[in-house]
């Protein structure tokens, strides 16, 4: 029975990714240092796990994480374009430092395979739609160079070490269990919560950027395909986690609004510092690779985490 660690468990989809993995009756430890996660994340499963309360800046507590571990999924990281703008040092020691750990941990415990969370934000702003994994990559913001330079390491220790490493580029992803009380959450959170409580929410820019959405459930289904498939399909490769699709922020907003009985224009506010004005995905590679499909829709992924929020609400 493969053993499983995953990094960031008590995150938005680390979460997901460890609860999925108990439900199919694997054997899980997980790794957080609640610094952005949550312990109500990981209640409902909490006692079927191996739990690690560390940081990925702890070399040695990474080392012992790693340690009997077959495959891991390294979901942790501090996220965000603006806190990595505002406070470079501190998301530089988690996400390339704390990565670097991970690889080191790994190495030393003979682990097979790691799944590593990258990011889009990699493509930066340039021409050319949708984003194919063959494409430069641009980073613009700290947070994207971090995220890049973790993919490099992974494939460095393909190439030199021959662990197993896969990394998936996610685009926007939103859903259920994501923080929205953070500065740095996600705008299907936030936006949801603001309208719930009869908010305004804040658009910065003219609202027609595009993203590519992406159900939270999509996201856990690629790093499950991509840890189980052939080694020769998948090591040492990126792949995009995405829908295809491309909404604008107004879209989104005017979806949302139905669907929290909202019935207010959002304000609008100057574009922030870094942001990327559009993503959209080509998934083919994934889809080749290891049966990549998203079989959550943009509007029925929308309903489910509006529907999780009123919950939330209520209790």
């Amino acid at each position: 029975m493969a053993r499983y660690l995953v990094t960031g468990c008590a995150g938005f989809i680390g979460s997901w990714i460890t609860q999925a993995l108990v439900e199919r009756g694997e054997t899980v430890r997980g790794f957080d240092n609640f610094e952005t996660g949550h312990r109500e994340n990981l209640s409902g499963f909490l006692d079927r796990i191996e739990f690690i309360e560390g940081d990925l800046r702890d070399q040695a507590a990474v080392a012992r994480a790693c340690q009997g571990v077959e495959i891991i999924f390294h979901q942790g990281a501090l996220p965000s374009v603006p806190r990595s703008i505002k406070d470079p040092r501190t998301s530089h020691t988690a996400n390339i430092d704390g990565t670097f750990h991970v690889l080191e941990g790994a190495r030393a415990a003979g682990v097979r395979r790691i799944l590593y969370a990258a990011s889009s934000s990699a493509y930066g702003n340039q021409p050319g739609f949708p984003r194919v994994e063959t494409m430069v990559p641009m980073p613009i913001a700290p947070y994207p160079v971090q995220k890049m330079a973790g993919e490099l390491y992974m494939r460095s220790y393909w190439q030199v070490y021959g662990i197993e490493t896969v990394c998936l580029r996610y685009f926007n992803i939103f859903g259920p269990r994501q923080d929205p009380n953070s500065p740095y959450s996600g705008v299907m959170a936030k936006f949801a919560l603001q309208m719930l409580h009869g908010q305004q929410p804040t658009i910065f820019g003219d609202g027609e950027q595009g993203r590519d959405f992406t159900y939270v459930e999509n996201a856990v289904s690629a790093n499950l395909l991509a840890a189980a498939a052939p080694a020769e399909k998948v090591a040492g490769r990126v792949f995009n986690v995405a829908c295809g699709q491309r909404h604008t922020l107004n879209q989104t907003y005017k979806v949302l609004a139905e669907l929290t009985g909202f019935h207010q224009p959002p304000v609008y506010g100057p574009p922030r510092t870094g942001d990327i004005q559009n993503s959209l995905a080509d998934i083919s590679a994934a889809r080749e690779a290891f049966g990549y499909e998203p079989s959550i829709s943009f509007e029925e992924g929308l309903r489910r985490t509006v529907e999780w929020y009123r919950q939330q609400l209520k209790q």
